[in-house]
């Protein structure tokens, strides 16, 4: 699937296993929503890291994902978007910052250049 724009920032982390049903629920029917609105912002999608068997050289090759277990991927027109006064708004609204945000950990944000 093409992303749709020029820049996608990607967020990943690993939450606390007893908040893991919250955090699930608050991500997608608060936190995505809220900052989808934020102009710049195009779409989201939420990915969880899986491991996995690959063939490689001929051979069956067992894979334990690696980092974060959960990833979120913002299509975004700019990087200037995530310092906008609107995404700083949606990000602290709802029951993420409070309820979510503290049982996170293994954070990372990043931003790539789509080729």
């Amino acid at each position: 699937m093409p992303f749709s724009t020029r820049f996608v920032f990607v967020v990943s982390m690993d939450v606390d296993p007893d908040k893991e049903e919250l955090f699930n629920e608050v991500y997608d029917t608060e936190h995505v929503p809220l900052i989808s609105q934020v102009p710049g912002v195009r779409g989201a999608s939420r990915i969880v890291g899986q491991d996995f068997t690959m063939q490689l050289g001929g051979e069956a090759m067992a894979k334990t994902h690696e980092g974060a277990r959960y990833t979120a991927i913002y299509e975004i027109d700019d990087p200037a978007v995530l310092s906008s006064a609107e995404w700083a708004k949606a990000a602290e609204r709802g029951r993420w910052p409070s309820e979510v945000r503290p049982f996170t950990r293994n954070r990372s944000h990043k931003v790539y250049k789509v080729r």
